[in-house]
C-alpha cells in the first residue's frame, strides 16, 4: 500500500484564498443584483443580498428582450458547439492519424487562419451575408463560426498521442471502415478533449459581442448585445446590468457542470501521461 504524504497547511490556506478571490466577483454581483442603484454608495459596501433580486430580474425582462436573447445565445451557441467539437474531431483524427497527400500543406494553413485577426473579415462576411439575405438571423452569426481551426489544432495534438495505431491497425483487420474506427474507436478516447473543446467553444460563442452586433437588430439580439443596451443609459444602473450579468452567467455554470467529469479526467489523465 503506497504511502500517501499529507499536503501542507499552507496549500489549503492558498487554495482557499484562490477560490475566494475567484468566487468573490461573482458573488458581489448577486449582492448588487439583489439590491437597487443606491445601496452601491454605501460605506462599507454591502456583503450581504438585499430584497431587490427578483424586482431587478422582471426589470431586466421589461428594459430588454431578455428572454429572447437567452433563447438566442443557447441556440446560437449550442449549434456552434456542437459543429466545432464534431468537425474537429474528424478533421484532428484525419491530420494525426490518417495518411493522405498534402496533409502538411492543409495542416499549416489551418494554423495559418489562427494569426489573422478576426475582424479583418468583418465586411467581407458582411457582404456575404446580406447577398445571402441572412441579416438579422440567427444564420448568419452560427455560419462563420462552423468550423474552428483552434479546435482542429487541439483535437489533432491530443489524438496523436492519446490514440495508439496499434489500436486503429487492429480494427481495420477486424473491417472497421475508416468512419467506423472514428466512432467506435477515436470518439470514445477524445471524450475528455472534446468536453474541454466544447467549453471552451460554448463560453467563446456565449460571449461574442461584436459579430452579433454587426448582424443582428436589438430587435432579435443576443444575451451579450442585450447585456450593452442595458448598460448604455445616461446614468447606468448598475444594479440592472449585474442582474442581467447575473443571469447570463448561471447558462454557463450549467454547462461547466455538465461538463466538469470530463474535463477533470481529461486533467488527471494528462497528469499521468506526463
Amino acid at each position: 500500500m503506497g504511502f500517501i504524504r499529507r499536503a501542507h497547511p499552507l496549500t489549503y490556506l492558498t487554495l482557499i484564498a484562490f477560490l475566494f478571490f475567484s468566487a468573490f466577483p461573482l458573488y458581489y454581483s448577486l449582492i448588487v443584483a439583489s439590491m437597487d442603484n443606491s445601496a452601491l454608495g454605501q460605506v462599507p459596501p454591502p456583503l450581504f443580498p438585499g430584497t431587490h433580486l427578483v424586482e431587478n430580474i422582471r426589470r431586466v425582462f421589461d428594459t430588454v428582450a431578455f428572454g429572447k436573447a437567452l433563447i438566442n445565445s443557447v441556440i446560437v451557441s449550442s449549434v456552434i458547439t456542437f459543429s466545432v467539437v464534431l468537425f474537429s474531431s474528424l478533421a484532428g483524427f484525419a491530420f494525426a492519424k490518417l495518411r493522405f497527400r498534402g496533409r502538411p500543406v492543409l495542416y499549416v494553413g489551418v494554423i495559418a487562419t489562427m494569426m489573422v485577426p478576426s475582424q479583418l473579415g468583418v465586411i467581407p462576411l458582411y457582404i456575404l451575408m446580406a447577398k445571402w439575405q441572412l441579416i438579422d438571423t440567427l444564420y448568419a452569426v452560427i455560419a462563420p463560426s462552423l468550423v474552428s481551426a483552434f479546435g482542429v489544432f487541439f483535437m489533432s495534438q491530443f489524438l496523436s498521442s492519446a490514440v495508439p495505431t496499434e489500436l486503429l491497425e487492429a480494427g481495420r483487420v477486424d473491417g472497421c471502415t475508416t468512419l467506423g474506427l472514428f466512432w467506435h474507436v477515436v470518439l470514445p478516447i477524445a471524450r475528455p478533449a472534446a468536453a474541454v473543446l466544447g467549453m471552451l467553444t460554448f463560453m467563446n460563442a456565449w460571449n461574442d459581442f461584436f459579430w452579433p452586433l454587426v448582424v443582428l437588430t436589438p430587435e432579435n439580439p443576443t444575451v451579450q448585445v442585450s447585456l450593452s443596451t442595458v448598460a448604455s443609459g445616461y446614468i447606468t444602473d448598475y444594479s440592472l446590468t449585474l442582474t442581467g450579468a447575473a443571469l447570463a452567467t448561471m447558462p454557463l455554470i450549467v454547462v461547466f457542470a455538465l461538463l466538469g467529469k470530463q474535463i477533470i479526467h481529461g486533467i488527471m489523465q494528462g497528469a499521468l501521461k506526463g
